[in-house]
């Protein structure tokens, strides 16, 4: 069972970004390109840390999210969608950098698991802001799938902790938070 729904959380991840990377390449989606970085690379680091505290199978999907993230900030970077780095970003992407060293001073992936979802989260920040000014660049669907991709990812996890459930329950709430933000503001 844990098979199944892995898998449909790695089709979930590509039923997300494919129309995403689209949208992008077309010019209708204008992702802030540094909090796909900070995501990019949160997301990679969780994996390595979801798989080193025995989540297995159900971590396939946040490290194929991992990489396709760094490809979706490559293209906010080279369509020039927003670029606008802030010295809040910046302070976010270093205290992304702090994980990795927290986790082998340590020797606990947990705490580069708590730092990395911190940061993850916070990295919404540019986005909320992006969605809020101007709803109609970012896509709620988008937000809304990745929610319930990582439900699946929870659901397919084969070890339960805080270090394999953490990041995918928080990226789950803070995505269906910013579907639901959009969804509010381009009503208004």
């Amino acid at each position: 069972m844990k098979e199944l729904f892995s898998l449909a959380a790695l089709v979930l991840t590509f039923v997300i970004f494919i129309p995403y990377i689209r949208s992008i390449r077309a010019g209708r989606t204008k992702p802030h390109m540094f909090s796909w970085i900070i995501w990019g690379l949160g997301t990679f680091v969780v994996f390595l840390a979801q798989l080193a505290g025995g989540g297995g199978i159900g971590a396939w999907p946040i490290g194929v999210s991992g990489l396709i993230t760094f490809y979706v900030a490559w293209l906010a970077w080279s369509r020039r969608a927003d670029t606008t780095i802030t010295r809040s970003d910046w302070i976010f992407f270093l205290i992304a950098l702090t994980a990795i060293p927290a986790w082998v001073v340590t020797a606990d992936p947990l705490w580069a698991v708590v730092i990395l979802t911190t940061v993850d989260l916070a990295g919404f920040g540019p986005t909320y802001r992006t969605a809020w000014v101007n709803p109609h660049t970012e896509r709620a669907g988008f937000y809304a799938l990745a929610a319930l991709r990582n439900v699946f990812v929870v659901l397919a996890l084969e070890a339960y902790s805080f270090t394999t459930v953490l990041f995918p329950t928080a990226v789950a709430v803070v995505s269906l938070l910013l579907a639901g933000l959009i969804v509010v503001r381009r009503s208004a």
